[in-house]
C-alpha cells in the first residue's frame, strides 16, 4: 500500500498581514500534526503574535488560508468565526475571571449538563494537580497555580489546537521550568496540536518537536531543535541561539586563509569576504608552552595564541574572554566548570572544525 502523508491538524498557507502599509507577516506558511508541539520562534516585532491571532480568528489575513484538519476554516472570502475552530488559546495574561471560582473558571466554555461538566472539569484539574483547589478563587492561588487552571479552562472543551502566546514568560525561572514540563505532558496526552509562540531559546528548545525560526515577518529556517541549532541557516540564526565568535577572511580558490587555518568555503566567488562563526562552548584551550602551542589537528585546526583579558565562573561553566596576538580582537570561550585562569596569561586556542560556520560576510 502507499504510504500516505498524515493530514495535519492545523496548516495555514501563505498568510499574510500589514499595518498602516507595514506588511509584518508576508507569506507564512505550515503544519503542525496531532500532539506535535511547533513553536514559531523569533525576536519580538517580527509577526508571531500576529501570526497566532489570525489563527485564532481575532484578526483577519489580507490573504493565504488556514485549514484544521484538512478542512479551510478561513481564507478571505470564507470564515468559521473564532469560537467554531476548536481553537484553544493561552495567553501571557491568565486572565481567569476573579468572582468565579476555579471550577467555575474550568467550566466556563462547556456545554453539557451539570454531572459531566463537573467530571471534566475534576479531570482536568486532577491532571494539572490543582484538583485540591477546586473551590479556590484565583487571588487565593500563586502564579503557578493560576497558569494551571488557565491551562485546564484552555483543554476543558477538548480543543484539537492549542494556541500559546508567551504562556510562561510571567512566572519565575525556577517554577518555570516545571510547569512548562508538566504542561506538555498534559498536551501530549490529550492529543493536541500545539503552536506555542516564544522569543526565548530555550524555551523553544526544551518544548517543542518542530521549530519554526521567524524573522522581519517570514519563516527563515523551519526543522526539529537539533537541526535547527546544528545546521543554522545563517549567521544571525547562529546568534540568536547562543553568544557566537566571528571571524573575517577573504576566499581565495575556495579557502579562506586565517590565524587559524584553512576554512573551505565553496561557492564563494575569489575576492568576497565570509564570516567563520563558533559558539565559545567549541573552542579549545590549551597552554603556551614557552612561546609555542600544540601541534595542528584535522579536527581543532592550526592554534592561535591570546592573552587572557578577563575570566568569569558562571555557576555551570566559566567564560573566557582572550585578546588575540594576530589582530587584538576579543574571543571568548566557555569552559566547563571552574577554569580562571589570571588576567595577562599567554593560552592557545583552537576551533572546532566540525562546528563552525562560513556564511557570505554581513554587516
Amino acid at each position: 500500500m502507499p504510504h500516505t502523508a498524515p493530514i495535519p491538524r492545523l496548516e495555514i498557507r501563505n498568510l499574510t498581514r500589514s499595518f498602516e502599509g507595514n506588511q509584518v507577516v508576508k507569506g507564512v506558511s505550515l503544519k503542525v500534526l496531532p500532539g506535535q508541539v511547533t513553536c514559531l520562534l523569533g525576536p519580538s516585532g517580527c509577526g508571531k503574535s500576529t501570526t497566532l491571532r489570525m489563527i485564532a480568528g481575532v484578526e483577519m489575513q489580507d490573504s493565504g488560508e488556514i485549514y484544521v484538519d484538512g478542512n479551510l476554516i478561513c481564507d478571505t472570502v470564507f470564515r468559521v468565526p473564532p469560537e467554531r475552530r476548536s481553537i484553544g488559546l493561552m495567553f501571557q495574561d491568565f486572565a481567569l475571571f476573579p468572582h468565579l471560582s476555579v471550577a467555575e473558571n474550568v467550566a466556563f466554555g462547556l456545554k453539557g449538563d451539570k454531572d459531566s461538566k463537573r467530571a471534566r472539569v475534576e479531570e482536568l484539574l486532577n491532571k494539572v494537580a490543582m484538583g485540591r483547589y477546586i473551590d479556590s478563587y484565583p487571588h487565593e492561588l500563586s502564579g503557578g497555580e493560576q497558569q494551571r487552571v488557565a491551562l485546564a479552562r484552555a483543554l476543558a472543551p477538548k480543543p484539537r489546537i492549542m494556541l500559546m502566546d508567551e504562556p510562561f514568560s510571567g512566572l519565575d525561572n525556577r517554577l518555570r521550568d516545571d510547569i512548562r514540563d508538566e504542561t506538555l505532558a498534559v498536551l501530549k496526552d490529550e492529543d493536541t496540536a500545539v503552536l506555542l509562540v516564544t522569543h526565548e531559546p530555550e524555551e523553544a528548545m526544551r518544548m517543542a518537536d518542530e521549530i519554526a525560526l521567524m524573522r522581519d515577518g517570514l519563516i527563515v529556517q523551519q526543522g526539529a531543535p537539533y537541526n535547527i541549532y546544528n545546521n543554522p541557516v545563517d549567521k544571525r540564526a547562529v546568534a540568536f541561539f547562543s553568544d557566537i565568535n566571528v571571524l573575517r577572511g577573504t576566499v581565495k580558490g575556495a579557502l579562506t586563509e586565517t590565524p587559524f587555518g584553512q576554512f573551505l568555503a565553496p561557492g564563494v566567488p575569489d575576492g568576497a569576504e565570509v564570516d567563520i562563526v563558533i559558539r565559545p562552548q567549541h573552542i579549545r584551550i590549551d597552554f603556551d608552552r614557552g612561546g609555542r602551542g600544540p601541534n595542528p589537528t584535522p579536527t581543532d585546526g592550526t592554534p592561535a595564541r591570546g592573552i587572557v583579558e578577563r575570566a568569569r565562573f558562571m555557576g555551570k561553566e566559566s567564560l573566557v574572554e582572550f585578546r588575540m596576538d594576530y589582530d587584538g580582537s576579543i574571543l571568548r570561550a566557555n569552559v566547563p566548570g571552574v577554569f580562571l585562569p589570571k588576567p595577562g596569561k599567554p593560552l592557545w586556542l583552537m576551533l572546532r572544525r566540525d562546528r563552525c560556520f562560513v556564511y557570505p560576510a554581513t554587516v
